[in-house]
This record gives structure tokens, sequence and C-alpha cells, in this order.
């Protein structure tokens, strides 16, 4: 009986602590369901070539959506002078690797782009991320209006351990009222445990108008404060869709 009674209570501690634990489901990275990524790139221009490099791209842009399609292409106007921001859609590393060899044996491209655009870059930044598993991308409700790129480093760990908090906080202010969140992606391959939320307001001054609006709500600022326990720092850019920017 003795033995019997020492088996059954060793079993019940195993089976504590085994439900203690996290199920095999629960990812720390970012759960993707799919192969398709999005790639964010950032580049910063010399201040006296902008407006050429702009212009550049306008008229050549063709050239490269010839080969993969690309979501949005912003001017920054706050947060970052002298920067241009964009996102290019992939079906895969594959589909990727494909498409930057056809841009090195494209001549069109180099000679006509790429030789005079890299004169006006001071450096080039990119990062693979995932849209993250509750969002969709959407477009903006109308042309014009300003995007906000808000950047979230959070504490290392993955969506397993700041997952549920941070989509509290984003959603609470992703409704009638405050502002319209058109995607949020995950961080693959660059910093890791980063998160982009990509927003869009009908001017500069009714974002700032909605942003003080959501301070005093108290849904608002409990989600906010259940989250902000999982980040570290996050940063914001203010930008501007330029003409021949899909999302406009």
């Amino acid at each position: 009986m003795n033995r019997i009674r020492s088996f059954l209570l060793k079993s019940a501690a195993v089976n504590a602590t085994a439900a203690a634990q996290p199920r095999v489901y629960i990812s720390s990275g970012h759960q993707q369901q799919h192969q398709t990524f999005y790639e964010l790139r950032t580049y910063c221009l010399h201040p006296h070539q902008t407006a050429s490099f702009l212009k550049l791209t306008n008229e050549k842009i063709h050239l490269r959506t010839a080969h993969s399609q690309l979501i949005g292409y912003w001017s920054v106007e706050y947060g970052g002078l002298n920067q241009v921001f964009h996102i290019w859609k992939y079906d895969s590393y594959a589909q990727r690797a494909a498409v930057r060899a056809a841009l090195a044996q494209d001549a069109t491209w180099n000679s006509e782009y790429l030789s005079k655009a890299s004169q006006m870059m001071m450096n080039q930044d990119n990062e693979v991320t995932y849209l993250v598993p509750w969002s969709n991308l959407k477009n903006a409700p109308q042309e014009g209006g300003v995007y906000e790129l808000v950047t979230y480093q959070m504490h290392p760990g993955g969506p397993a351990v700041w997952g549920k908090a941070f989509q509290a906080a984003l959603t609470a202010r992703d409704a009638p009222g405050y502002g319209n969140l058109l995607g949020a992606f995950h961080s693959e391959v660059g910093l890791l445990n980063r998160v982009h939320a990509l927003w869009w307001y009908a001017s500069a001054d009714q974002r700032a108008e909605l942003r003080h609006k959501s301070h005093t709500d108290a849904r608002i600022v409990a989600a906010v404060r259940e989250g902000v326990a999982h980040l570290e720092s996050q940063n914001n850019k203010l930008l501007f869709a330029c003409p021949f920017s899909p999302m406009k």
C-alpha cells in the first residue's frame, strides 16, 4: 500500500509540473502559417539630393515593380529627416533570391536607376518581417492623410511572453474614433523581438487630437499599462505616401 501511495503521489506531482509548463504549441516565435513575408527598407539620403532621389524613383520605379510587389513607399516627414521607407512583399525566400538575381542582370534597372540612386544614399537598412497572426494588411480608408510607423522593441522571449498583452494594447486603439491600424509586422531577420505597427490618420493634427483623446480613455490606458511591462523602447515616424506608392 505504501508503494502504491508513493507512486500515486509522484505521478500527481509530475502531472502538476507538466500542467504548469507552456504547451508545445505555444511558440516563442511569430507562429507564421505560410511563407509570405514583408521586407521593410529604410534609406537615408544626402539632404541636398532627397528631392532628386524621389524624382528619379517616381520616374523609374516601374523598372523595379516589374520584378516584385511593392506594398507602399513613403517619405519620412517627422522622426527621421531625409529618409524613405518602403515595404515589399515576397512569397518565399527563394522568390526574393530570384528577384535579386534578376535585378542584378537587368541592365536598364542598373544603368537608369541603381547607378544614379546609389550615389544619393548615405546608408540602407532592411528587415524581414511577418504579419502577426491576428493582423491583416489593409489599405487606408482614403487617399492622402498621414501614416505613422510605430516601432516597439519588446523584451526577449517572443509572443509567448508578450504577445497577448501587445495585441490587447494595439487593438484597444484600433477602434472607431482612434485611428486605423493597417498592419502589424513582427521581425524575423534583423533586430529580434521587434514589432512595427503601421497606422493611418486623416492628418497629423487629427492624429495629435486622437492621441490626446486616447490618453483619457480608461480602457486604452489599462491595456497599454499591461503591455508596457514587456516593452524596452519605442519610436515612431510620420510618413507621407509618395505619388507612385500603391498605398496612397
